[in-house]
């Protein structure tokens, strides 16, 4: 089993988009469609590898504008909580109402995730749900048991939190996600999130100043 992880940077909102691949099948999940598909896209042939899944962390734009365009180029179907799709459906408002600009239509789920822990497999890529609302209805977090890797979106960053002054935000809530679902993971987990650099739970336990 071999796992390889590709990023790219992407935006106004500077928010990662994340490409985790099977270099033995070949097979791919992309983790929040960010924008620019086609350099998405581009990523995953560069190196060989075919997106079978596309999944986002939750709704707000900087994390599915590109989510129509990347499943038309690839066919892969598109998942997300249930609870983020009202604000999935109002994508092109959310543009209107943050830049004055209409941003694309987004993608429909193929499958809205649940707020029950489940498995999503590709290939030998095994990712673990987690629940962690408060920075936006619906956010999910994604946790690589065997990797030691937790793909945190915007509910934890190294040295920070999601912020919860948008709509659906919940500060309380989002706290409490964090301690019950990212907090009780090993201190060596390493966390990739929406915005900024790696860090590992451990590092955020010990000195986040917003948990310690």
């Amino acid at each position: 089993m071999s796992i390889e992880i590709k990023y790219v940077t992407l935006g106004m909102a500077q928010t990662n988009a994340y490409l985790v691949g099977d270099t033995e099948t070949n097979e791919a999940i992309l983790i929040d469609p960010v924008e620019k598909a086609d350099l998405l896209h581009k990523m995953a042939t560069d190196a060989g590898w075919t997106i079978k899944l596309i999944l986002a962390t939750h709704a707000h734009w900087d994390h599915v504008m590109a989510s129509k365009a990347l499943k038309a180029l690839t066919g892969a179907p598109f998942y997300i909580h249930a609870e983020a799709v009202p604000m999935l459906q109002v994508l092109p408002q959310q543009g209107l109402r943050f830049f004055n600009q209409e941003f694309p239509d987004p993608a429909e789920p193929d499958r809205l995730l649940t707020s029950e822990p489940e498995t999503i497999t590709v290939g030998s890529i095994a990712l673990e749900t987690l629940f962690t609302p408060g920075h936006a209805p619906g956010h999910l977090a994604f946790y690589m048991r065997a990797q030691g890797i937790v793909f945190s979106g915007d509910a934890l960053f190294a040295g920070s939190i999601g912020r919860t002054d948008l709509p659906g935000g919940d500060h309380a809530l989002l706290l409490r996600s964090i301690t019950e679902k990212l907090l009780t993971l090993p201190d060596d987990t390493r966390v990739l999130s929406g915005h900024g650099g790696m860090t590992t739970i451990g590092r955020e336990r010990e000195t986040n100043p917003f948990l310690t």
